[in-house]
């Protein structure tokens, strides 16, 4: 059976626009076909400090790979990219990509390893602004509230790269 899946990507080390563009081939490799493609978009690090500034996007996906599936092969796309951790001591750091899956049909997951609907998703303009350009009107499923209301309701815009 397929799915239709949002994934949110960023970087903010080396050459970002590669970084991205190669986790794109390997998701369209690995994953599933890519149906859409948001902007791109330059955002500030978010829940720490640094210099360095984000490229991110997201995208819409169909997949035949199981939630578990999807978040190991997203893992390995990442360290394939460069990623080496995600946190140090518990908190953020800059990287060279970040794969976060957003939203997975309408499921609810709430596991040590995985969280479906992405957590934050409702609090992050360079989440919230490119998904709104790909699915304005998909439901976050526990929130019961369209991305572009999300989006309103979060008061956060951003530049186009």
């Amino acid at each position: 059976m397929r799915s239709i899946v949002y994934l949110g990507l960023g970087s903010n080390l080396g050459n970002r626009r590669w970084n991205i563009e190669s986790a794109l081939a390997l998701i369209a490799e690995r994953v599933g076909e890519i149906h859409t493609l948001s902007d791109y978009y330059e955002t500030q690090p978010w829940g720490y400090d640094s210099k360095e500034i984000y490229l991110n996007v997201t995208i819409k996906v169909e997949t035949e790979l199981k939630p578990a599936e999807l978040l190991t092969v997203t893992q390995k796309i990442e360290q394939v990219i460069g990623r080496m951790g995600k946190t140090v001591d518990n908190k953020y750091r800059d990287r060279v990509l970040d794969i976060d899956i957003l939203l997975y049909n309408d499921l609810v997951i709430q596991a040590p390893a995985l969280t479906i609907p992405h957590p934050l998703m409702h609090q992050r303009a360079f989440v919230l602004q490119p998904l709104s350009e790909i699915a304005p009107h998909a439901i976050h499923p526990t929130l019961k509230r369209t991305i572009i209301e999300l989006l309103r309701s979060c008061h956060c815009y951003l530049m186009l790269f």
